[in-house]
């Protein structure tokens, strides 16, 4: 039987729509606040609204799968993190799965999932994630699963939408720290090298280090020549203040060179960067002679209560995910094209990143401030 959303087109004796949630990827302040609004919206409509734990992985495992009511939603908006858990590994399109023999088989379970979703009688799936999420749920749309999307990540690289929730607040937690870096940076004359996340674009980097006054702020979109660097720094120490702060996105590389990496992503392993701001801390006292340290915000990034603004986003994206569904306009996802919420097409907005473009009014505004970006 086929459930209509619009409860004004069922009968007394149909069932419910059952509407699903789930998170997926990295976590980002705010998704709670999408999570509540969903579900408010959703419940005033008459239907039933369910969470899936961790992704997909409720759907698989078959313990995942929650009733949320207004009691599992009252005082959330604030708090950080996702009441359903969500994880980054475990794509259930290419699943890897252990043998008996120890090794491992990349195996598709969309059969599994659509099916899960059939057995529970789950109408329709608000999908909650960034690029690598979403384009899961575009896949399962694709195979016949009823999605709609919600973009969710701190980098804010979805071309979509003007603004993902959970980038401000990450910019706020990390210009709060470059700010306290300034005293301590000054108080010793040093250089200060702090490594923000973004491993292919650097708007958080960028928003960040201006609004955090620092000298020097490197990004994927501009590759940096180590020289350049030196040189902005010691004219910097030569007219004073004797200090100074550099901001890395993770992801940044030198010009002809590669990004710094952990992890390579061999043998189907996810490639992990890091150690950036210590390779560049590095590189700064060997060739400018001046006392340098690094530190890496890393995962603070994504924690913490969600500002007013973010807050506020992800609210308009939740109710209005419910208004898409309720229209049956699946395959979409919501995105802000200002002043208005509106439904694009889930493959188009996975299609490209959205990098900092050349022309950006805030690249170009850090450049006239003598914001070094090392090319």
């Amino acid at each position: 039987m086929t459930v209509s959303p619009d409860s004004a087109d069922r009968s007394p004796f149909e069932r419910r729509f059952r509407l699903a949630i789930n998170t997926g990827g990295g976590d980002a302040p705010g998704l709670n606040a999408v999570i509540r609004a969903v579900v408010l919206s959703a419940l005033n409509r008459g239907w039933e609204v369910v969470g899936i734990r961790k992704g997909y992985d409720g759907i698989l495992d078959g313990e995942g799968v929650v009733l949320l009511d207004h009691a599992s939603v009252e005082g959330i908006t604030h708090l950080g993190g996702t009441i359903l858990g969500t994880t980054n590994r475990g794509n259930p399109l290419a699943f890897e799965r252990k043998l008996p023999d120890g090794t491992t088989e990349t195996v598709d379970r969309s059969d599994e999932i659509i099916q899960g979703f059939k057995d529970r009688n789950i109408d329709a799936l608000v999908a909650i994630g960034g690029d690598g999420s979403l384009r899961i749920a575009s896949e399962l749309h694709e195979r016949g699963l009823p999605v709609v999307g919600v973009p969710k990540t701190i980098d804010n690289d979805l071309a979509a939408t003007q603004v993902t929730f959970g980038f401000h607040t990450a910019v706020q937690t990390a210009t709060d720290a470059i700010d306290k870096l300034h005293s301590t940076a000054q108080s010793h004359e040093r250089v200060m090298v702090v490594e923000l996340m973004g491993r292919h674009t650097g708007w958080i980097a960028l928003f960040a280090g201006v609004t955090g006054s620092a000298d020097v702020i490197l990004i994927p979109e501009v590759p940096y020549r180590m020289e350049s660097v030196c040189r902005r720094l010691l004219e910097r120490y030569e007219r004073g203040p004797r200090y100074g702060i550099v901001v890395v996105a993770e992801g940044a590389r030198p010009e002809g060179g590669e990004a710094s990496v952990v992890e390579s992503g061999e043998e189907g392993g996810a490639t992990r960067y890091g150690g950036l701001a210590e390779r560049v801390a590095r590189q700064i006292q060997d060739r400018a002679g001046l006392e340098t340290r690094s530190l890496v915000l890393g995962h603070l990034q994504r924690g913490g209560q969600p500002t007013a603004y973010d807050r506020l986003l992800a609210v308009r994206f939740g109710s209005a995910a419910v208004e898409v569904v309720a229209a049956g306009d699946y395959g979409c996802m919501v995105a802000l094209d200002p002043p208005h919420v509106r439904a694009v097409p889930l493959a188009e907005a996975v299609e490209r990143l959205k990098t900092v473009p050349e022309d950006s009014d805030v690249l170009a505004t850090a450049r006239q401030l003598g914001i070094g970006f090392g090319d």
